[in-house]
């Protein structure tokens, strides 16, 4: 008989899961370490996604030394991995709590021991209000809160706490959202309505004012330091506004952004001077993979803007921490490889893989690859390698590996039930579990 803990953060791996070996018993994750695998020794079926240990633990204390300096708190968003260990990883760096976008996360978030959560995003559905409630009921000590942007939203909580008498009062934020952007009050107007009326509601307590600026990140400083000031502007109006009328509830309010993309630009904006306490709280979950794609690239303005030097060596800022390896099955024509992997196995929603690295059949370390090799297109098990052929000597064999690159960790994630962490020579020395 297994503990809920153990099925949690030790489960068993056995070869339902993609890229366990075919030819292994099953192992707890506690037992991978052990097992004696080498990713380019071929003891693993590729494709196979892994998890670069000394990155990750490069990036953890990065960011949260970010936060520290700022003097604000970081509740790193949860759905970015859904992984249980690495959520404790996050929270044993000195996370103030998680951050998820549905009830459904939220449940692994707390299973895992996070007790100060944020939903960032509107909680509507029935189901979903007595699902926090039963969580709420079942810890004590368990903080939930969650957004609100519309008097429609809050009169469906309403309606819904009127038939359960005995339910806690929702903690929630109010959210500042763009036009033409995902959820979020357009208006100031309108935001100052709700506030009222979130104030005056016994279903919830008005905690905290809340936006995300990722969505129009450009990379270019100047565009993205003007717009988020613009949104950061609008945001300390409404708190202020709610601060001096006496809307909000409880000993601090919060004042939360932050995705991965500009979250430089939000931070020294998320302590407002009010009346009472302020906790700012950033939410940026992709830094704890970073990648070799979009989020690099718009690193590379937030390091100008730091004054860190890009990636890697000392003084470094975020590193990529995962890749895709993948084994080169066919070569049907001149500059086009074929290779195992596709749609299933990475991401491919902001831009295509980029190859990084190649290991020859028998060969335990990867060499760099030409600077002209590129994936083209992808299909749902398939990728297309080309080059420029001119010199055929640089063009890769059936057989060999080649490691990728990917852009957007959280729909590479989603994508696996685990992933081995490997050492810098590709070593596994250990594992996490995903529950998407």
């Amino acid at each position: 008989m297994t503990t809920t803990d153990d099925q949690l953060f030790d489960p068993l791996f056995d070869t339902r899961f993609k890229g366990y070996p075919h030819t292994q018993p099953p192992r707890r994750r506690s037992e991978i370490g052990q097992a004696g695998w080498h990713v380019l020794a071929g003891n693993l079926p590729l494709p196979l996604a892994v998890l670069k240990r000394e990155a990750l633990e490069h990036n953890l204390a990065w960011m949260q030394a970010r936060v520290r300096e700022w003097g604000i708190d970081l509740a790193p968003h949860g759905k970015t991995t859904m992984s249980p260990q690495l959520f404790r990883r996050q929270l044993d760096a000195g996370a103030w709590g998680l951050t998820f976008a549905t009830v459904t996360q939220l449940a692994v978030g707390v299973a895992a021991g996070a007790r100060r959560t944020l939903i960032a995003n509107q909680v509507v559905n029935d189901e979903d209000l007595a699902g926090i409630q039963l969580l709420l009921h079942e810890h004590t000590d368990l903080r939930v809160v969650f957004l609100v942007d519309s008097l429609a939203q809050l009169a469906l909580i309403e309606a819904w706490r009127e038939r359960h008498h005995e339910s806690l009062p929702f903690e929630v934020m109010l959210e500042v959202g763009v036009q033409g952007g995902r959820t979020g009050c357009r208006h100031e107007e309108e935001a100052l309505a709700l506030a009222t009326a979130l104030h005056r509601s016994p279903a919830v307590r008005l905690v905290g004012i809340e936006c995300y600026e990722g969505l129009a990140a450009t990379g270019e400083t100047g565009p993205d330091t003007a717009y988020a000031d613009a949104l950061m502007d609008r945001v300390e109006s409404v708190a202020r506004h709610c601060d001096a009328k006496g809307l909000f509830e409880g000993d601090e309010v919060i004042v939360s952004a932050g995705g991965s993309a500009i979250f430089d630009l939000v931070a020294g904006r998320l302590k407002p001077a009010l009346k009472g306490s302020v906790r700012g709280i950033l939410r940026s979950g992709c830094y704890v993979t970073h990648d070799h794609g979009f989020y690099k690239r718009m690193l590379r303005a937030v390091d100008q803007r730091l004054g860190c030097q890009c990636g890697e060596g000392e003084g470094g800022s975020l590193r990529p921490a995962m890749e895709v390896w993948a084994m080169v099955q066919s070569r049907p024509e001149p500059g086009l490889a074929i290779l195992g992997v596709g749609k299933r196995d990475l991401s491919f929603d902001l831009s295509l893989p980029v190859p990084i690295a190649r290991a020859a059949r028998g060969s335990l370390v990867p060499k760099g690859v030409p600077a002209d090799w590129k994936i083209t297109g992808l299909n749902d098990q398939h990728a297309y390698l080309r080059w420029d052929d001119a010199d055929s000597r640089q063009a890769p064999v059936v057989g060999d590996r080649i490691g990728l690159g990917i852009s957007h960790p959280c729909t590479t994630f989603d994508k696996w039930r685990w992933m081995p962490v490997v050492e810098e020579d590709y070593r596994v020395s250990d594992a996490v579990s995903i529950h998407f």
